[in-house]
């Protein structure tokens, strides 16, 4: 019992150390990385470089990949450029194998490091900014070792009670056995550098074979994908796909090294006889870095057809406001650009109405999800992005101004969905009710103009609307201010009236500058 619990605390230890020097590591370069990821990902190759070496320098690949998906979802990266990262965090994921093979059985650094835990930690507490994140870094990379001795120990203590007949029997089904153990035991640990470590530990006390251990860290690699899948809960078609294409390529490079387990072994030891014996740790971890190397040299010649691959299986979500914004018109810009003026002017039509329904208190502003009308807007916002005209001609000019309105556009969809507080403050005030009414009347007015092609008209309304909600604002908070100040308002009745007037301001701002821009477009 003793011994089992040596073994768990080495693993323990290993995990923690993990987990500081990620945490050291990722709060030191982490955001320089990330902004490398996206600079340097131009291309599959070019990101699976950056996917390899920005998990060598983080140890997580799961960072390196929910990023991937994170920089998907948010539009910073297209999909297809995240494939490439995808790829090559496989790669980088296996220097820790190297790190715990060559350091930590090789040259069993676990006593040399402990006193740098104390370093570490000193430097974290009493240093600065920089110099505490190196501290956190150093303490958790010494830990690892520390771990991995104790690991080492409690696992060779153990192996009078393990033989090789109490695992699955080295058969293809033996080996699926192993693989889907690797996959739990990553699940559980979500860590595969973890299971790895303990899969070298194993095979170095001679409680399991080499084939064995092989089908073990072929199982953790899949494993890492449960991370990548979580981080696409609730999330976008396009970060969805990033996420199930992590899964997909790890269960085809996994495939494929199931299948060269026993090619690999022969050619070893016809290579060098008694080398995967007498060193079965180095040969483990060359492994791991084989099969995920040819995973990356076989997929990346087939990125694109992966990538529709993958585009099939998660179609594109498209509203009835971006279904006409086809990719394929990019290459004649003045079709795209009339499609999407289409679409924005929808989107500002279904917008007003609803913030007429805010105003107004009304139950049918319910049936429109303003949460998801965001990502409509950012889809249309990417769209119009991606239109190249030239500044000579007379569409730059409404591209220009079509940006104008998708920025009010924006603003005022988060006036609706994140200040819902402060619209009703404004409704249940008295004073502020005729501002309420002034607000819907021009709203509708200006909805009816537009659709006559009266748009200077409609300018003409929303700016008074405007002008008339902004002069009224100044005395009003310096009214409620006073009143709070001789104790005639409480401060929280008072704080949301100042809220409530400031958001009506906003509102009418936006609606004025939104009419305004795309007065501009119809009049040229």
């Amino acid at each position: 019992m003793e011994d089992f619990l040596n073994a768990l605390s080495g693993l323990g230890l290993f995990l923690l150390g993990m987990i500081i020097m990620t945490e050291g590591l990722r709060s030191l370069a982490g955001d320089k990385i990330r902004s490398s990821l996206m600079k340097f990902t131009h291309s599959p190759s070019s990101g699976a470089l950056s996917g390899a070496i920005s998990t060598a320098i983080l140890q997580s690949s799961s960072a390196t990949t929910v990023a991937a998906v994170g920089f998907v979802g948010a539009g910073l990266l297209t999909f297809q450029q995240s494939l490439g990262i995808i790829f090559g965090a496989n790669i980088g994921t296996t220097i820790t194998g190297w790190l715990v093979a060559l350091l930590g059985f090789k040259l069993q650094l676990g006593m040399i490091v402990l006193p740098l835990v104390f370093i570490g930690a000193v430097m974290h507490l009493f240093g600065k900014e920089k110099v505490k994140k190196i501290g956190l870094a150093l303490a958790g990379f010494s830990l690892i070792f520390v771990g991995i001795d104790m690991l080492q120990d409690g696992m060779q203590a153990l192996q009078h009670l393990f033989s090789f007949d109490r695992f699955p029997a080295d058969t293809f089904i033996g080996r699926l056995q192993l693989v889907l153990f690797g996959m739990l035991f990553t699940i559980i640990t979500q860590s595969s550098s973890a299971g790895v470590a303990a899969a070298l530990a194993a095979l170095f006390a001679n409680m399991i074979s080499f084939e064995q251990a092989a089908a073990l860290v072929i199982g953790m690699d899949i494993g890492t994908t449960v991370t990548a899948l979580m981080a696409t809960i609730g999330a976008r078609s396009g970060a969805k796909r990033t996420g199930y294409s992590h899964v997909i390529y790890n269960f085809m490079t996994g495939t494929i090294a199931l299948l060269i387990i026993t090619p690999y072994s022969l050619l070893v030891e016809k290579l060098s006889p008694g080398f995967l014996v007498e060193n079965a740790e180095i040969s483990l971890v060359a492994f791991h870095t084989l099969f995920n190397t040819l995973g990356v040299i076989i997929i990346l010649p087939f990125t694109n057809r992966f990538a529709r691959f993958i585009e099939r299986i998660v179609p594109e979500t498209k509203t009835h406001y971006t279904q006409n914004l086809d990719m394929a018109l990019l290459n004649t810009p003045e079709t795209a650009l009339h499609n999407v003026q289409e679409s924005i002017q929808l989107e500002v039509k279904d917008l007003l109405n609803y913030t007429v329904c805010l105003l107004d208190n009304k139950k049918s502003m319910n049936l429109f999800d303003i949460k998801s009308f965001k990502e409509t807007l950012t889809e249309t916002q990417r769209y119009l992005d991606l239109i190249e005209i030239e500044n000579t001609k007379k569409e730059w000019h409404t591209i220009i101004n079509l940006i104008h309105v998708m920025d009010h556009l924006l603003r005022l969809q988060e006036r609706c969905e994140e200040d819902q507080e402060r619209a009703f403050a404004a409704t249940k005030s008295k004073q502020l009710k005729p501002l309420i009414d002034l607000l819907i009347n021009s709203v509708l007015q200006a909805q009816s103009l537009i659709e006559n092609n009266q748009w200077q008209e409609a300018k003409a309304l929303t700016q008074q609307a405007k002008k008339e909600i902004h002069d009224f604002a100044q005395p009003y908070r310096h009214n409620i201010v006073e009143e709070m100040g001789n104790n005639k308002l409480s401060i929280p009745k008072g704080t949301r009236q100042l809220e409530a007037i400031r958001w009506l301001r906003r509102v009418s701002t936006h609606l004025n500058e939104i009419v305004n821009y795309l007065s501009h477009i119809n009049r040229d």
